[in-house]
């Protein structure tokens, strides 16, 4: 380090939150790069917003990073190859949920050919930050999937001062995050940098829970680059109580603002960059290598030997499974993401998507949930990051009060899954409030 750097408290604690064991298992596992599958099956929908348009046909030669699907609006975002091989086909798939999607097949030739065409991305201005990521396929890595060119080009009357570098991580057994800050220090300095100066933003607060001290050693290494001659750039240690990573909750913590209802991190003078999205962007821009394949966790009780992979986007869960030599015959359930925002898959031909960061593999469990009536203990209300009353929104759901929905906030639920989490009684207060937004949205309409 070049200078003696002092890590910032928390500007503002959170309200509630709850204490999760962590089971960090894969924590000082070293990334092992998966072999390419046989075939492919890339979502043309990886993103919140519009799908993309394929932009190649059956009997097509493509290669690693080749354009497979443009993007179709502002709020949508191209899609690559994550193989070299020959287009099957573009076919409609039952993949990550019950609907199907449209998706390109690709049968691989095992060879992971470069596209030729590939070249470094040339940075000149605050513009050019918006459409490397656009054309990089850049969405946020951290599960939310949120086209990043559209958030790194913020409307020209927004007053930008704080850029947020999240490495929070903080549900279970995720370690995908941590080992980007392990693995790639150097991507992560050239990124951070780089979007200050192009941007003109005055102030960098890189979050990280303090229970990762190797990330924190590393981190701290970013603030105290020879580059931040202004000292503008500050590590901020969370504590480790969930969920400190959810975005409006870590804008609350680095900088004390509150997003209103409706509104964006722009709208607040951030913006909020997952730590493995800033670092795959500042690797399109020096190499052109567009998003093709995703660092993920696999781990679960179903797991006896969890890793850290690099898979190509696209690859089906099965395939992994069967890399990881996991028994099909012991699984109860796979969970893409973490236990506590992370959904269910419908089946095994799920694939890898840009927004997934874990796959959870969990052994079958006899014992059932057994869900009791409510007790009003409060501890929802004590817990819910957004201080909300899970318990009342539920009882009006019952009732088929939804005229209470909105003067109880429930659009200002971010789906943590605390109060579920923390529930005596076992209650649904998750699902309840989530099928309340539903209702909300469906009345405004």
């Amino acid at each position: 380090m070049e200078r003696k750097e002092k890590a910032l408290a928390p500007v503002k604690r959170i309200h509630g939150g709850a204490h999760l064991p962590h089971f960090k298992n894969t924590a000082e596992i070293e990334t092992v790069v998966m072999p390419y599958p046989d075939t492919v099956y890339i979502p043309l929908s990886q993103h919140i917003g519009a799908p993309a348009n394929p932009v190649v046909k059956k009997g097509d030669e493509v290669f690693v990073g080749t354009l497979i699907a443009e993007a179709s609006g502002f709020i949508s975002a191209p899609v690559h190859s994550s193989v070299s091989g020959t287009v099957k086909g573009i076919v409609d798939k039952t993949l990550n949920s019950s609907v199907a999607v449209k998706c390109v097949e690709i049968e691989s030739d095992g060879k992971g050919t470069p596209d030729p065409n590939l070249k470094p991305f040339e940075i000149n201005s605050a513009e050019d930050i918006s459409a490397a990521a656009k054309e990089c396929g850049l969405v946020g890595l951290g599960g939310a999937g949120f086209p990043a060119h559209v958030k790194l080009l913020p409307p020209k009357d927004s007053n930008i001062d704080t850029l947020i570098i999240n490495a929070a991580e903080c549900e279970p057994y995720i370690t995908s995050d941590y080992r980007e800050c392990i693995e790639n220090v150097d991507g992560i300095i050239a990124a951070t940098y780089l979007l200050k100066d192009k941007l003109n933003i005055e102030k960098v607060v890189i979050c990280v829970e303090n229970n990762k001290p190797k990330a924190i050693k590393n981190l701290m290494a970013v603030a105290a680059d020879k580059q931040d001659v202004d000292d503008k750039v500050k590590l901020m240690k969370l504590p480790s109580t969930y969920p400190q990573g959810a975005e409006k909750v870590i804008i609350y913590s680095a900088t004390g603002r509150k997003v209103p209802l409706g509104k964006l991190p722009s709208d607040v003078g951030c913006i909020v960059m997952n730590v493995t999205s800033l670092a795959k962007l500042y690797d399109f821009i020096s190499t052109g290598m567009p998003l093709t394949s995703k660092r993920i966790t696999v781990d679960g009780t179903a797991v006896t030997e969890p890793k850290n992979l690099l898979v190509p986007i696209g690859t089906p869960i099965k395939s992994v499974l069967e890399y990881m030599n996991i028994d099909t015959e012991n699984i109860g359930r796979v969970i893409m993401g973490g236990p506590m925002m992370g959904q269910p898959v419908a089946s095994l031909d799920a694939v890898v998507e840009k927004r997934t960061n874990a796959l959870l593999v969990m052994a079958k469990d006899e014992r059932a949930r057994i869900t009791t009536a409510c007790i009003r203990c409060g501890r929802c209300q004590r817990t819910c990051p957004m201080n909300l009353t899970p318990a009342r929104v539920e009882t009006a759901y019952k009732k088929g009060d939804t005229d209470s929905f909105e003067r109880l906030n429930v659009n200002y639920c971010i789906e943590c899954g605390s109060c579920s989490y923390i529930c005596p009684a076992k209650r649904p207060l998750t699902e309840v409030m989530r099928i309340a937004k539903s209702e909300l949205r469906r009345r405004k309409k």
